[in-house]
């Protein structure tokens, strides 16, 4: 074997070992994660970056909206903190929304890794934090100044000492304080997990910098990601897809122009920026964009810089993709995590047999909180987090999986937990049968969440992430649609998504989840199949006869 034969081998031995060191740093945050959102649902990402601020390597675990906008996020602390002036000891923190959060509820920490006093790495990570003052977790805010308190980049930790200033400022702004306090300083730890493992790895590998290294990643990514883009077709495809939205609905028109192995896409033509707090940041944009186009394109090509460089994002600025300060950003899953479905609209003219129906998309985020009572009732006050998780759209050779979160890839947060951390009663929590779209392959099924007070009392529920109910998830190849979602109180009222809703004492709350669509026509589904879904009861004997055209004998 030639020697360049074996350093491939070295560098593939060592990238796969980076990989390993990140996941560790995640897993140390899942473990030590206060609030539920990040310890039980995995609403995080870490990674590591080479001296330049570009990211070498992704842990597994984690979400793409957090993953993605990290990525970008790490020169806008450079600009404001230069490597030369980084000394061990040091933690750089943010939750700015447009440099590379997404929303005030994220909070990005940024440690670099030293090697004999010279500066080798940079460690970043990024979790979801239950409040940072404000409205709380709801849409409702009209500007960026209502939905909490924006921490600019900032030294959160020297010399190995916390910034105890900038964390009772923090923590006096929280409804939450011991909760965001106690994320905060897993996100520092973490960091210091992956630097001690970085360093434990360069010791091994007797190396004393990471160019060669982070060189190899680079050019190996960016070949393989420009060579699966060269493998799509030329041309321009157009899409647009309609969302709900809050004062009134959005659309989202989306351009793909592949030349060659270059990508660009262009949301020129989509709606301007909503008055309220469902605006998708441009880092946020990129972020979700890239990562349904990956999911066609490159999946199997690992995510790091050179990867994400391969796409192009335009949007204008103003507009619902790209909403400029002070536009309120809080709930921006909603218009965010539908951009993958909206790739797909233009990748199945491209790929017509590689890309997947229309999800749930959004995250169903269920932000429940004590409401003050005016009769003077003694109140136990609580802020919570759960999350309704619908039906993914099927593909061409596989149905959709049921109530999974895609794009973002969160976790459910189990029911005993939010039942532990408040008075809160989860009277259902099930499958709904018929709810995935007809096809050749059928859409995940979604989920019916029924939530009451177990001390007759009223409780506020935000709808902010709440959508689909007029514009259900879209089937592919003649495959049907997914149901669209409902709320409403168990007593019959409807509730409407975006907004907060009071839930009256002794009544309870019913959401129902969008489902996935199908996808290809129903028709070539086989008997065999249809009598499998009866069996599991996923679907009824009614819609086998109307969309399979099915005999019960």
């Amino acid at each position: 074997m030639s020697q360049q034969s074996l350093q491939l081998i070295h560098h593939q031995v060592m990238w796969t070992r980076l990989i390993s060191v990140v996941e560790e740093q995640a897993q140390a945050l899942l473990r030590t994660a206060f609030g539920s959102v990040v310890r039980e649902a995995g609403d995080l990402s870490a990674g590591v970056y080479d001296t330049n601020g570009r990211m070498m390597a992704q842990a597994v675990t984690g979400t793409p909206g957090h993953v993605n906008t990290m990525a970008m996020a790490m020169q806008h602390f450079l600009q404001r903190f230069p490597l030369d002036t980084m000394q061990p000891g040091d933690v750089f923190v943010t939750n700015d929304p447009w440099m590379g959060t997404g929303h005030l509820f994220d909070f990005i920490l940024v440690t670099p890794a030293f090697i004999d006093e010279k500066p080798v790495a940079l460690f970043a990570s990024t979790s979801h934090v239950t409040d940072v003052g404000g409205r709380g977790f709801t849409a409702d805010a009209t500007s960026v100044y209502e939905e909490g308190t924006l921490i600019p980049h900032m030294r959160m930790r020297s010399n190995y000492q916390l910034n105890e200033d900038l964390l009772n400022i923090i923590a006096a702004n929280s409804r939450n304080p011991v909760e965001v306090l106690g994320d905060i300083r897993s996100l520092v730890s973490c960091n210091d997990v992956g630097v001690k493992r970085l360093q434990s790895m360069m010791s091994e590998f007797n190396l004393d910098k990471l160019d060669d290294l982070a060189r190899h990643i680079f050019e190996s990514s960016e070949q393989a990601t420009r060579a699966a883009i060269a493998r799509v077709p030329d041309g321009v495809y157009r899409s647009s897809m309609t969302i709900d939205g809050y004062e009134k609905p959005i659309e989202l028109s989306s351009s793909l122009t592949i030349s060659g192995s270059n990508i660009v896409v262009d949301y020129a033509g989509s709606s301007p920026a909503s008055r309220y707090g469902i605006n998708s940041p441009k880092c946020y944009t990129d972020a979700y964009s890239v990562f349904g186009l990956k999911c066609v394109i490159a999946p199997d090509t690992p995510n790091n810089y050179a990867s994400l460089q391969c796409f192009e994002v335009r949007a204008e600025p103003g507009s619902c993709v790209a909403p400029e300060r002070p536009s309120p950003v809080t709930a921006r899953h909603v218009i965010g995590q539908m951009l993958p479905d909206a790739m797909f609209g233009c990748l199945a003219q491209a790929l017509p047999d590689e890309t997947p129906a229309e999800s749930a998309g959004s995250i169903w985020v269920l932000a429940m909180s004590s409401v003050s009572d005016s009769k003077g009732k003694n109140i136990e006050p609580f802020n919570v987090m759960n999350v309704g998780l619908g039906g993914v759209g099927a593909s061409a050779s596989a149905p959709g999986l049921n109530t999974t979160a895609f794009p973002s890839g969160v976790g459910g947060i189990p029911v005993e937990v939010t039942e532990t951390e408040s008075p809160l009663l989860f009277r259902h929590k099930e499958f709904i049968k018929d709810s995935g779209g007809a096809g050749k392959m059928p859409g995940g099924l979604s989920q019916r969440i029924e939530i009451t007070h177990t001390d007759n009392t009223d409780f506020l529920v935000s709808a902010a992430t709440w959508d689909r109910f007029d514009n259900p998830p879209r089937g592919r190849a003649g495959g049907q649609d997914g149901s669209a979602g409902k709320s409403y109180l168990a007593s019959g009222a409807t509730l409407q998504g975006k907004t907060t809703h009071r839930i009256p004492a002794g009544d309870a709350l019913v959401v129902e989840l969008p489902g996935g669509g199908g996808f290809g026509n129903p028709s070539d589904r086989s008997k065999e199949e249809v009598k499998a879904e009866l069996e599991a009861e996923t679907i009824s004997y009614d819609r086998a006869r109307e969309w399979y055209n099915h005999k019960e004998n």
